[in-house]
Protein backbone atom coordinates (compact mmCIF):
# COMPACT_ATOMS: atom_id res chain seq x y z
CA UNK A 1 0.00 0.00 0.00
CA UNK A 2 1.61 3.62 -1.22
CA UNK A 3 1.11 5.16 2.46
CA UNK A 4 2.85 8.43 1.04
CA UNK A 5 0.28 9.26 -1.15
CA UNK A 6 -2.05 12.01 -0.52
CA UNK A 7 -5.35 11.65 0.53
CA UNK A 8 -7.73 13.24 -2.39
CA UNK A 9 -8.58 16.69 -1.42
CA UNK A 10 -12.42 16.77 -1.02
CA UNK A 11 -13.83 19.42 -3.65
CA UNK A 12 -15.91 21.17 -1.38
CA UNK A 13 -12.23 22.17 0.49
CA UNK A 14 -10.39 22.93 -2.52
CA UNK A 15 -9.90 26.69 -3.61
CA UNK A 16 -11.87 28.38 -6.19
CA UNK A 17 -10.53 31.88 -6.72
CA UNK A 18 -13.34 34.44 -5.38
CA UNK A 19 -15.05 31.78 -3.46
CA UNK A 20 -14.76 33.45 0.11
CA UNK A 21 -14.52 31.32 3.43
CA UNK A 22 -17.94 33.34 3.93
CA UNK A 23 -19.63 32.76 0.44
CA UNK A 24 -18.73 28.74 0.90
CA UNK A 25 -19.98 28.84 4.21
CA UNK A 26 -22.95 30.48 2.91
CA UNK A 27 -23.56 28.23 -0.18
CA UNK A 28 -22.91 25.07 0.96
CA UNK A 29 -25.95 26.13 4.32
CA UNK A 30 -27.95 26.61 0.19
CA UNK A 31 -26.67 23.49 -0.57
CA UNK A 32 -27.96 21.58 2.58
CA UNK A 33 -31.28 22.94 2.67
CA UNK A 34 -34.05 20.10 4.44
CA UNK A 35 -35.96 20.35 1.36
CA UNK A 36 -33.15 19.15 -0.89
CA UNK A 37 -32.99 14.93 -1.45
CA UNK A 38 -31.19 15.45 -5.06
CA UNK A 39 -30.16 18.77 -5.07
CA UNK A 40 -27.49 18.75 -2.29
CA UNK A 41 -24.17 18.89 -1.18
CA UNK A 42 -23.47 15.19 -2.30
CA UNK A 43 -24.81 16.35 -6.38
CA UNK A 44 -22.34 19.62 -5.95
CA UNK A 45 -19.35 17.78 -4.59
CA UNK A 46 -20.17 14.69 -7.40
CA UNK A 47 -20.34 17.90 -10.24
CA UNK A 48 -17.18 19.25 -8.95
CA UNK A 49 -15.48 16.13 -9.24
CA UNK A 50 -16.86 15.77 -12.56
CA UNK A 51 -15.12 19.04 -13.42
CA UNK A 52 -11.92 17.76 -12.36
CA UNK A 53 -12.49 14.09 -13.80
CA UNK A 54 -12.69 16.59 -17.40
CA UNK A 55 -10.02 18.54 -16.76
CA UNK A 56 -7.63 15.49 -16.18
CA UNK A 57 -8.78 13.75 -19.12
CA UNK A 58 -7.33 16.58 -20.83
CA UNK A 59 -10.61 19.22 -21.81
CA UNK A 60 -9.92 22.93 -22.14
CA UNK A 61 -11.84 25.55 -20.72
CA UNK A 62 -11.79 28.56 -17.48
CA UNK A 63 -11.41 25.88 -14.71
CA UNK A 64 -12.31 29.23 -12.33
CA UNK A 65 -15.42 30.02 -14.23
CA UNK A 66 -16.92 26.50 -14.48
CA UNK A 67 -16.52 25.54 -10.55
CA UNK A 68 -18.02 29.03 -9.34
CA UNK A 69 -20.55 28.06 -12.15
CA UNK A 70 -21.15 24.47 -9.90
CA UNK A 71 -21.33 26.02 -6.72
CA UNK A 72 -23.76 28.38 -8.00
CA UNK A 73 -26.20 26.07 -10.41
CA UNK A 74 -29.27 25.80 -7.91
CA UNK A 75 -27.73 28.24 -4.93
CA UNK A 76 -31.77 29.00 -5.09
CA UNK A 77 -33.50 25.87 -5.33
CA UNK A 78 -37.53 25.41 -4.64
CA UNK A 79 -39.23 22.11 -6.55
CA UNK A 80 -42.13 24.14 -6.65
CA UNK A 81 -41.09 26.91 -8.37
CA UNK A 82 -39.57 26.60 -12.48
CA UNK A 83 -37.34 29.98 -12.64
CA UNK A 84 -34.54 28.29 -10.15
CA UNK A 85 -31.50 28.59 -12.35
CA UNK A 86 -32.58 32.39 -13.49
CA UNK A 87 -33.10 32.92 -9.77
CA UNK A 88 -29.54 31.45 -8.99
CA UNK A 89 -28.18 33.52 -11.53
CA UNK A 90 -29.44 36.65 -10.17
CA UNK A 91 -28.22 35.68 -6.74
CA UNK A 92 -24.67 34.88 -8.31
CA UNK A 93 -24.54 38.49 -9.81
CA UNK A 94 -25.57 40.17 -6.17
CA UNK A 95 -23.01 37.47 -4.17
CA UNK A 96 -19.89 37.39 -5.89
CA UNK A 97 -17.09 39.84 -6.16
CA UNK A 98 -17.30 42.17 -9.24
CA UNK A 99 -13.71 41.42 -9.97
CA UNK A 100 -14.47 37.73 -10.39
CA UNK A 101 -15.96 36.94 -13.88
CA UNK A 102 -19.05 36.99 -12.64
CA UNK A 103 -21.09 37.68 -16.38
CA UNK A 104 -19.90 33.92 -16.85
CA UNK A 105 -20.45 32.63 -14.27
CA UNK A 106 -24.02 33.76 -14.66
CA UNK A 107 -24.10 32.78 -17.67
CA UNK A 108 -23.10 29.57 -16.84
CA UNK A 109 -25.77 29.43 -14.43
CA UNK A 110 -28.54 30.25 -16.83
CA UNK A 111 -27.60 27.46 -19.16
CA UNK A 112 -28.09 24.64 -16.71
CA UNK A 113 -32.13 25.25 -16.74
CA UNK A 114 -31.97 23.36 -20.24
CA UNK A 115 -28.40 22.52 -21.21
CA UNK A 116 -28.97 24.05 -24.44
CA UNK A 117 -25.14 24.44 -25.05
CA UNK A 118 -24.05 26.04 -28.52
CA UNK A 119 -21.51 24.59 -30.24
CA UNK A 120 -17.95 25.90 -29.19
CA UNK A 121 -19.27 27.11 -25.88
CA UNK A 122 -16.57 24.74 -23.60
CA UNK A 123 -17.28 26.15 -20.70
CA UNK A 124 -20.98 25.13 -21.68
CA UNK A 125 -20.28 21.99 -22.17
CA UNK A 126 -18.09 20.86 -19.19
CA UNK A 127 -20.47 21.97 -16.69
CA UNK A 128 -23.56 20.11 -18.59
CA UNK A 129 -21.55 17.17 -18.83
CA UNK A 130 -20.59 17.30 -15.02
CA UNK A 131 -23.93 18.05 -14.12
CA UNK A 132 -25.63 15.14 -16.07
CA UNK A 133 -22.46 12.85 -14.95
CA UNK A 134 -25.01 11.22 -12.32
CA UNK A 135 -26.37 10.08 -15.86
CA UNK A 136 -23.49 7.32 -17.23
CA UNK A 137 -22.89 6.53 -13.35
CA UNK A 138 -23.23 2.65 -12.00
CA UNK A 139 -27.13 1.20 -12.12
CA UNK A 140 -27.41 1.76 -8.43
CA UNK A 141 -25.87 5.40 -8.50
CA UNK A 142 -28.68 5.99 -10.78
CA UNK A 143 -31.83 4.73 -9.23
CA UNK A 144 -31.03 6.49 -6.27
CA UNK A 145 -30.76 9.57 -8.64
CA UNK A 146 -34.13 8.64 -10.06
CA UNK A 147 -35.77 7.98 -6.40
CA UNK A 148 -34.42 11.19 -4.81
CA UNK A 149 -35.49 13.34 -7.52
CA UNK A 150 -38.67 11.95 -7.28
CA UNK A 151 -38.93 12.66 -3.72
CA UNK A 152 -37.91 15.99 -4.52
CA UNK A 153 -40.89 16.67 -6.88
CA UNK A 154 -43.30 14.44 -4.95
CA UNK A 155 -45.91 17.41 -5.11
CA UNK A 156 -45.94 16.53 -8.41
CA UNK A 157 -49.13 13.64 -8.95
CA UNK A 158 -47.80 10.12 -10.15
CA UNK A 159 -49.06 10.67 -13.34
CA UNK A 160 -47.69 14.01 -14.68
CA UNK A 161 -44.35 13.15 -13.19
CA UNK A 162 -44.42 9.88 -15.06
CA UNK A 163 -45.01 12.24 -18.57
CA UNK A 164 -42.54 14.84 -17.73
CA UNK A 165 -39.99 12.04 -17.04
CA UNK A 166 -40.83 9.96 -19.59
CA UNK A 167 -40.45 12.68 -22.33
CA UNK A 168 -37.33 14.23 -20.70
CA UNK A 169 -35.50 10.93 -21.23
CA UNK A 170 -36.81 10.94 -24.27
CA UNK A 171 -35.27 13.66 -25.32
CA UNK A 172 -32.09 12.99 -23.74
CA UNK A 173 -31.73 9.41 -26.01
CA UNK A 174 -32.75 12.01 -29.03
CA UNK A 175 -29.80 13.81 -28.59
CA UNK A 176 -26.64 13.20 -31.17
CA UNK A 177 -25.07 12.31 -27.47
CA UNK A 178 -26.01 12.90 -24.24
CA UNK A 179 -22.51 13.96 -23.42
CA UNK A 180 -20.85 16.85 -25.49
CA UNK A 181 -17.06 16.82 -24.31
CA UNK A 182 -15.41 14.05 -25.84
CA UNK A 183 -13.93 13.05 -22.64
CA UNK A 184 -17.24 12.93 -21.28
CA UNK A 185 -18.60 10.41 -23.74
CA UNK A 186 -15.89 8.50 -23.62
CA UNK A 187 -15.97 8.25 -19.67
CA UNK A 188 -20.28 8.15 -19.68
CA UNK A 189 -22.38 7.94 -22.83
CA UNK A 190 -22.53 3.77 -22.90
CA UNK A 191 -23.66 3.34 -19.71
CA UNK A 192 -25.82 6.34 -19.80
CA UNK A 193 -27.78 5.23 -22.70
CA UNK A 194 -27.95 2.10 -20.36
CA UNK A 195 -29.35 3.80 -17.72
CA UNK A 196 -31.84 5.77 -19.81
CA UNK A 197 -33.28 3.35 -21.81
CA UNK A 198 -33.84 0.94 -18.77
CA UNK A 199 -35.43 3.73 -16.73
CA UNK A 200 -37.72 4.54 -19.79
CA UNK A 201 -38.89 1.06 -20.38
CA UNK A 202 -39.88 0.79 -16.68
CA UNK A 203 -41.99 3.78 -16.63
CA UNK A 204 -43.64 2.92 -20.13
CA UNK A 205 -44.55 -0.50 -18.77
CA UNK A 206 -45.84 1.11 -15.61
CA UNK A 207 -47.63 3.69 -17.32
CA UNK A 208 -49.37 1.14 -19.56
CA UNK A 209 -50.23 -1.28 -17.08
Amino acid sequence: MDTDRPAPVDPLDAEVEFLTPGLRSDLLERWNEPRRRYHNETHLRAVLRAVDALESDGEAFDGTAVRLAAWFHTAVFDPTESENNDKSAAFTEKALDPAAPVGEVARLVRLMGGHRVEAGDLNGAVLSDADLAVLGADPETYDTYTQDVRHEFAHVPGERFVAGRIASLEALLERRSVFLTRAGRDAWEKQAHANLNRELGLLRAGASA
